[in-house]
Parts: structure tokens; sequence; C-alpha cells
């Protein structure tokens, strides 16, 4: 069997997948900071390394996948003071918000959803060691990484801790012996909620949390660490420099991070007003089409978000929807083994063409009455292993429709089916007309018309 091949960040090049363990895999990839709702950034990592841990199932791996939620921040903080909750309760809006909105877009549950509140004493534990070692130290309550003190700090971003200065937003810090060095632990001001430890009443960086978790659940080393590109440094950078220095065993053996989304050229922003998120798409959009827009390109490269780019994504979905319908006797064994278009660095748009040939196969042979059991099963198997073609056709096309609609539809597309029959051209045309009238668009086929919403 061939191996799965994996673009690693830390050696920069593709390698074949080797576990700590045969058949088992280890995946933790950095959750939200659940302050408010996630963003389509957010959701190209979701889907993404969903497709990554359900690809592994397929290929034989028993999967632990950690995804973890930051429950305690300063943002988290800011929006409980400004509304009068708790950060409990904060967190606990935006997790069920971005547990529906992954649900949505066909994102399955990770195996172990750890949130950081739950995780202190790990926290202050792994601390103690790092001041043990000499790479922390105290000021007045804070605890600081001595990132000057750690050999290895800078080999994932491959920058030097002078390039790093340059071109870091630096918290300014009169406390800090190097500007670099970052928090992992902050004192608590008046107010704000803490946790009880050695240096006082206070609450752990956001670094620390996720070395935490992934060694709690994971172990000191695991197979597969993954997230955007955007925390390459210094939030991955920082996690190495923690957890290796506490242990003196690799982190993770593979890291993996997706691009950037692009809109009209620029990043998503808050200060420039382009965020967009899956939240409102969804209410005009199938959660389908969000992830197949979003697995359209390599997940390593920059996408460019368009409404052009959710329309073809759609049209995609159409097509291999109506395929579908027309093949809707053919049976399908969905254990059977499928094409292995996602072995070379989880190639998505290598999948979708392969998708697209295997639906062309099972067309030409309803057209040609042949068996198209074998063209189907490996469609609906590649389908399964991105998350997509999860609906029948039949549900697909009626969309958001309520039953009262479909009812109505389904009844005028009877009598149009009656006209054409009686050659009553008029009337077919006219009942068409009518249900352009409901928001529905008709398509007719061999094996009769399908309907789906506008």
């Amino acid at each position: 069997m061939m191996s799965v091949r994996l673009y690693n960040t830390l050696t920069r090049r593709k390698e074949d997948f080797s576990p700590l363990q045969v058949g088992k895999a280890g995946i933790y990839v950095c959750g939200i900071t659940a302050y408010d709702l996630c963003h389509i950034g957010h959701a190209r990592a979701a889907i993404v390394f969903d497709v990554l841990a359900r690809f592994l199932r397929y290929r034989g791996y028993d999967v632990t996948y950690v995804k973890n939620f930051t429950d305690v921040d300063d943002k988290i903080i800011a929006r409980a003071e400004r509304e009068g909750r708790t950060i409990g309760e904060v967190a606990e809006t935006f997790i069920a918000a971005h547990d529906e909105d992954m649900a949505a877009l066909g994102v399955e549950r990770a195996t172990v959803t750890p949130r950081a509140t739950a995780h202190i004493d790990g926290m202050i534990a792994l601390i103690r060691t790092l001041l043990e070692k000499g790479l922390a130290y105290v000021v007045d309550g804070d605890v600081y990484y001595a990132v000057e003190r750690f050999a290895g700090y800078g080999k994932l971003s491959g920058r030097g801790l002078e390039e790093m200065l340059a071109g870091a937003r630096i918290d300014v810090n009169e406390k800090k012996t190097n500007p670099m060095d970052f928090a992992l632990w902050k004192g608590s001001k008046p107010g704000e909620p803490g946790w009880d430890s050695p240096w006082g009443k206070g609450r752990p960086g956001w670094h620390i949390e996720c070395s935490v978790m992934s060694q709690r659940y994971l172990g000191d080393t695991f197979d597969i660490h993954g997230g955007g590109e955007d925390l390459i440094f210094p939030h991955h950078e920082n996690e190495i420099a923690q957890s290796e220095g506490a242990t003196g065993r690799p982190l993770a053996r593979v890291w993996m991070h997706n691009g950037f989304l692009d809109f009209a050229g620029e990043k998503m922003s808050k200060s420039v007003g382009n965020v967009v998120r899956p939240h409102d798409l969804l209410e005009t959009h199938p959660g389908e089409v969000l992830r197949w827009a979003l697995l359209s390109g390599h997940y390593r490269q920059p996408l460019d978000w368009t409404d052009e780019l959710i329309d073809r994504s759609r049209k995609s979905l159409d097509r291999l929807d109506g395929v579908l319908e027309r093949a809707r006797d053919v049976i399908h064994d969905p254990d059977d083994s499928v094409d292995e278009s996602l072995l070379d660095d989880l190639n998505t748009p290598q999948a979708f063409a392969r998708l697209f040939a295997l639906a062309d196969d099972l067309d030409r042979a309803i057209r040609e009455g042949q068996d198209g059991t074998a063209a189907k099963t490996a469609l609906m198997s590649l389908a399964d292993l991105l998350g997509v073609l999860q609906s029948t056709p039949a549900d697909w096309f009626a969309g958001a429709a309520d039953d009262g609609l479909k009812t109505k539809v389904e009844a005028l597309l009877q009598k149009r089916i009656d006209a054409r029959a009686a050659k009553d051209f008029a009337a077919a045309d006219a009942i068409r007309a009518e249900l352009d009238g409901l928001g529905v668009v008709v398509m007719d086929g061999a094996a009769g018309a399908t309907w789906r919403l506008k």
C-alpha cells in the first residue's frame, strides 16, 4: 500500500507519514479562542484537518484527534466585562456557536475537545518545570519564558531572534529581560478572574495551554500538530520552546499548516472590515457549498474567497448530484476501496477532479445501459472522505424548502410532466414560469426533471 505523504513545515519537505505507534495516529489542532463567532479562516482549518482525520482513519489508523478551546483570554475577559457576564458564560456561548457552525459544515467532532480552564494545574506544573530548568523567570507575579535560553528557538519559522524582533509586534513590557520573551503566567489585575499559583493569583498565557493539553492527551511527542499558517509564529514556535524545553523530546513529528484566505488581495481583518463568518454565510448557502469552496484549493496555498468561488462550488455540487439523481437505481458498496487521490499531501483539488471523472464514468454507464456500480462505489467513497454529497440528490436540490413548498413543487412538476406528455407545451411552459416564481430552478434530464431552490 502506498504511503501517505504530508508536507512538514518543520523540515520544509514532503515526508512519508510514519507514526510513533504502528496503526495509530495522534493529531493536535489549535482551536478557537471563544470570545466571538468563528470566521471563515477558522472554518478552513477545521475542514482541512477534518479531511486529514477522515483519510487517516480510512487508511486504517486509529486516530486520536484533539482540538482545544481557549476559554480564558484577555479578549474573553474584556467581552465579559462589557456584557456583565462571567468568562465562562461568554466562552460557553461561542463554543456552542462554533459547534453549530462546524456541524453545518460537515466537520466531525474531534475525539477530545479539552478546555484550557480544566487544565490549570497542568499548566502550573509545566511552568514550575521550566523555572527549575532555568528557562523561565518570575517578575512581580508574572512568569516569562526566556527565549534566548532555548537553543532551538526559531526552528519552525526558520527565523533567528534578530529577524523575529524586527518583524514582530512586541508587547512593550519593562519587566521582560528580552522583548521576545513571552508570558507563561499573568498576574491577575483587580477584578479579573484568576487561579491560585506559587506566583500569586493569575491565569495562564495562551501558548502554555496548548503545550499542556497536547501532552495530556497525546504524550510528550505525538504525530501531527496542525493549525493555520498564522500560528507558525509565535504560537507554535512558543509551544515548541515550552514543551521541548521541559521534556527534552520533540513535540510533534509533523507540523502542518493551512494557508490564508484572501479577499480581493487583502487578508481578512477586523480593521479592514472584511471579516467573513460561516454563521452568516450559512443563512444563504448550504454548508456543503462552503465546505467545497474551502477545499477547492490545495490546503497549503492561499485561497481567494469570492462570491464567484461560492457560485462555482454550488454548480459543481449541482453537477455531481445531478449525476447521482440519474444513477439513483445504481447500487454501491461504501466499503469497497477508493481512488487514492489524497495520498499526495491531502491534494483535494486532485480529489475533486477524480470525483468529476468518476461522475462522467457513471453517467456514461447509465446512458449506455452498462453497470455503473464500480464508478458509483468509488465516487461515493471518495465523497465520504471529503465530506461532500452527504444528502440524497432529492434533498440537495430541494435545499431549505419546507414540506409545504416541497409538496407544491412536486405536484406542479407532475402536472408539467403530464402537460408535456400531452404535447401541451404552452401549459408546461406556464407551469415552469410558476415554479420560477416560487424560486425553483427546474433541471430537465434523461431520467426526468429535478429541481432546487435558487
